[in-house]
């Protein structure tokens, strides 16, 4: 396993337990990191901080594109793994738009139900398809005039166009 998927798996972590506690993610991040057991890293110190930064944004997003499921009936590990894959895919220009949706498919695969990564890949899929048209000082930012928002359709794997988004495992 990669350092930054480590990285994710631990900000997951942060994030599950801070909803769990309704708690700040912020004050969970800071009590663990202080603790230091297990240590947390940079990199998953900034998802925390990322995610909670653009979470109304985010969770916006996700209600949005998220057909016929309202983010308060989706399973808190699934949720939280759409918020970290969302905030890569729109907010962190280092990571390929592809990595970001299968990152978050693979938690998924490890931490949830078995339809959840198929849930969380056409629901991040769509997000993908909708980052050129979002725009800056809107839900979230989009690319600058005249970049490419990702790779070709082609090459993001996700489900058929009938099943974007057709709602979380239940």
């Amino acid at each position: 396993m990669s350092a930054r998927s480590k990285a994710r798996k631990r900000a997951l972590d942060i994030l599950y337990e801070a909803e769990i506690r309704r708690a700040s993610p912020l004050a969970v991040l800071d009590d663990r990191s202080a603790r230091a057991d297990p240590p947390i890293t940079a990199y998953a110190a900034e998802l925390v901080r990322g995610v909670q930064a653009h979470r109304e944004s985010i969770d916006e997003l996700l209600g949005t594109y998220s057909v016929g499921w309202a983010l308060d009936r989706m399973p808190i590990v699934d949720r939280n793994i759409l918020r970290i894959g969302a905030y890569e895919l729109l907010w962190r220009p280092d990571v390929p738009d592809a990595v970001a949706i299968s990152e978050a498919v693979l938690l998924a695969r490890d931490l949830s139900t078995d339809s959840s990564p198929t849930f969380i890949n056409g629901l991040l899929a769509r997000l993908l398809e909708v980052k050129p048209t979002l725009q800056p000082g809107g839900p979230a930012p989009g690319p600058a005039a005249g970049s490419v928002a990702g790779p070709p359709e082609s090459e993001v794997a996700g489900p058929p166009e009938s099943e974007v988004g057709a709602g979380p495992p239940e």
